[in-house]
């Protein structure tokens, strides 16, 4: 797996996970939609901290300058 992602993208998953979590935690986001939001929180947090991407990987989209 080569990295496919830029640290700007990478950064911005990290900071979007976090902010969909403190949400989720603080009760302002309720229901099913706070599972779909943790879930997709989840697969930010992993795939940032990877630096790839399997839909990007599918659609052919490299952020990353290498």
């Amino acid at each position: 797996m080569k990295p496919n992602l830029d640290w700007t993208d990478r950064t911005v998953r990290l900071l979007s996970s976090v902010v969909i979590a403190a949400l989720c935690f603080a009760s302002i986001i309720n229901g099913t939609v706070t599972i779909v939001l943790l879930m997709v929180a989840g697969t930010f947090i992993i795939t940032s901290q990877f630096g790839f991407c399997r839909v990007y990987c599918s659609l052919k989209i490299k952020t990353n300058k290498k």
